[in-house]
């Protein structure tokens, strides 16, 4: 476990929290973030998502500490990021509804934030390495999460943010996508 999430883990252990309570409650925090989000609430919304971000974080140390970590568990993991993601792009796509170019980079960050995961994903079936690059989960939600607060707290740093996470979260799936390609060796 991570020295920062340890007594965290032990706590909820002892209070008799389940890993998949804890990733459910972390996913269901990040919807309500979402929501708000939708509704121009940027900086309270950038905040639940990220305390539902952080529930989300302890479901594996605490899995381990209670010896309780699964295949089962990981899958609801995953499919509760991909889930919470998706919500928060959604929010934002329909809080920029009125904004064409603020809405094609939403679709660009949610569509690159789906492939990395996919990336790695098919590369580890082929027996492949696929992590890798500069935006992996955390980096996405921080970068998001940040400027989604800042944002709401008046800094006019939403575009930018956009086109940053857009050309990273971009690059990161062609970095992982060659590493991936290397790994298998060219059949041409």
């Amino acid at each position: 476990m991570a020295p920062i999430l340890d007594p965290i883990a032990v706590g909820l252990s002892k209070a008799r929290l389940t890993p998949t309570a804890i990733t459910i409650l972390g996913l269901l925090v990040t919807l309500v973030g979402a929501g708000l989000i939708a509704v121009d609430r940027y900086a309270l919304g950038g905040f639940l998502a990220g305390v539902g971000a952080t529930l989300d974080a302890l479901d594996g140390p605490l899995a381990r500490y209670q010896g309780s970590a699964s295949v089962r568990g990981a899958f609801v993991d995953t499919m509760s990021d991909r889930v919470g993601e998706v919500a928060l792009w959604a929010g934002l796509t329909f809080s920029l509804r009125a904004d064409e170019t603020g809405l094609m980079l939403c679709v660009l960050a949610l569509a690159f934030s789906l492939l990395t995961p996919y990336v790695r994903s098919k590369a580890e079936s082929w027996g492949a390495e696929g992590r890798g690059g500069w935006m992996g989960r955390g980096e996405r939600m921080i970068l998001m999460l940040v400027g989604l607060i800042l944002h709401g707290w008046g800094l006019n740093v939403l575009r930018p943010m956009l086109w940053v996470f857009v050309i990273l979260s971009g690059l990161t799936v062609a970095q992982r996508s060659r590493r991936t390609w290397q790994q298998l060796g060219a059949e041409d």
